[in-house]
Parts: structure tokens; sequence; C-alpha cells
């Protein structure tokens, strides 16, 4: 019989899985705790990353209900255009389809305009982070 060696951290998933946890388990556990927000001293909240994978990507990878998709830089334009200031405000107060904080009232606003700056960037924005 074959014994799998596994590590601290998939001993604790095993336990917690009642000893069942394959790559797949520890691959989900292991993005899971990479999107964790970890502060740094100096640094508060959430990465723009962190809160789009987490909130934002539910609507903004596939477009759900009109959402520009991430990427996009035809659809980002105009609201790039709109500029940092105005974007976050339409995403902490909700526009068109798009609940108050994406939903996730928990988020603060700072968090918002990091997950802001993260997608418009992405579509060609030169916003700044504002930490």
């Amino acid at each position: 019989m074959i014994r799998e060696r596994r590590s601290s951290p998939q001993r604790l998933l095993a336990a917690s899985f009642g000893g069942v946890v394959g790559v797949q388990g520890v691959l989900f556990a292991a993005g899971a705790l990479a999107q964790t927000a970890v502060e740094t001293p100096g640094q508060k909240g959430q990465s723009g990353q962190a809160v789009y994978a987490a909130v934002c990507a539910a609507c903004h990878a596939a477009g759900v209900l009109e959402a520009p998709k991430f990427g996009d830089a035809k659809a980002w334009a105009p609201l790039i255009k709109e500029g940092q200031k105005a974007l976050t405000q339409a995403a902490i107060r909700g526009i068109r389809q798009m609940p108050p904080k994406g939903g996730n009232p928990s988020l603060s606003n700072s968090d918002v305009e990091r997950a802001v700056v993260y997608m418009a960037n992405a579509a060609g924005g030169k916003f700044k982070d504002p930490r």
C-alpha cells in the first residue's frame, strides 16, 4: 500500500474534509487563501484584484447585465474617460443594474476604488492605486 505524504496544509484540509483531499481540493484552497486580503504594515483593505475576483467578476467576467467585460478596452473607454473619481463614485453608489459596491456592502470605499482601478487599468486606463 502506498501511503500519501501530506504537508501541514494538506493534513489540515484532509481533517476538514474527512481525510479525502485531492490535488483539486488543495489547489482550490490555495486559490482561496491567495485571494484572502493580507494586510501588511501601512496597507489597509484588499487588493483590487482580490475584490474583482471575489465580487466584480460575477458580472464583469462575462458581461452579465451589460456590465463591461474585464479587459475589453472598447467597452471601458468611455468609462475611463469619465475619470477615476467619477467611476469610483458610480461603483460605490451603484449604477444601472449594478447594486452599490457590486452588491457587497461590507467593502470599504477604498476597496471599491482599488477594484475600479484594477478593472479600468486592465482595459487600458492609467488610474492610480489609492494606497
